[in-house]
């Protein structure tokens, strides 16, 4: 999950076993929640001593926790914690001085390649189409839409658009596809009238209707 939207930013685990028991690794790593929230970060120290830590890894990263800090008996030997990043799965050793300053940049630096790399993934999948022959093709190629478009307040052609694109869509997959993929619609949908608005050409005509357009608006499916 975005660090900046986050319940939790990071949460630290304790790695108990014969070498380090809960009473030798309690103080350590409150101390290391207490500098990570002095910091302002959301941070959750997890001491049930139910779960195993490899429970607790899945459960923290299914929640979409961006940093997991794991803390063994070789970390307190060395007054450091060990890192794994979330997104991209790295494993940092990080000292106990500064942590929490450096934990609050690190989580900048995650939030911002993440944003990267989902506008990356739909600039790839983004393409405009001026005429209705294109749409489902560039629909089935999992892409995002970009149309000419009448106005919002022309309900009956987005119905239109619905309605014609599930029934090409059927068709093309085949009848045996049509019960499979019901669940998820392969209609298309308005997601948004984008705010940054590409240059409508001198003349360009809606999409579905034929009328001038007015804007452009961006189709997708849902799932």
């Amino acid at each position: 999950m975005p660090p900046r939207v986050s319940p939790v930013q990071a949460v630290i685990v304790p790695i108990l076993s014969k070498k380090l028991l809960m009473e030798d690794a309690n103080p350590y790593c409150v101390s290391v929640l207490q500098d990570l929230e002095s910091q302002g970060l959301r941070a959750k120290y997890d001491d049930r001593t139910m779960y195993n830590p490899g429970w607790k890894y899945n459960h923290w990263e299914q929640k979409g926790v961006p940093i997991r800090i794991e803390v063994g008996p070789t970390d307190i030997e060395k007054y450091q914690v060990r890192a794994v990043i979330r997104h991209n799965g790295k494993k940092i050793d990080l000292p106990l001085e500064g942590l929490g300053v450096h934990l609050r940049e690190m989580l900048e630096d995650i939030h911002q390649e993440m944003f990267d790399k989902a506008s990356a993934e739909r600039d790839n999948h983004l393409v405009q189409v001026t005429e209705w022959k294109d749409f489902v093709p560039n629909l089935e190629k999992n892409n995002l839409v970009l149309t000419p478009w009448c106005g919002p307040e022309h309900e009956d052609w987005e119905e239109w658009v619905k309605k014609t694109s599930r029934e090409e869509s059927l068709v093309n997959l085949g009848e045996e596809a049509e019960d499979e993929r019901t669940a998820t619609s392969v209609a298309a949908k308005t997601l948004c009238i984008p705010f940054d608005q590409p240059e409508l050409p001198k003349g360009s005509k809606c999409i579905a209707s034929g009328m001038p357009a007015t804007c452009w608006v961006l189709w997708g499916r849902s799932y």
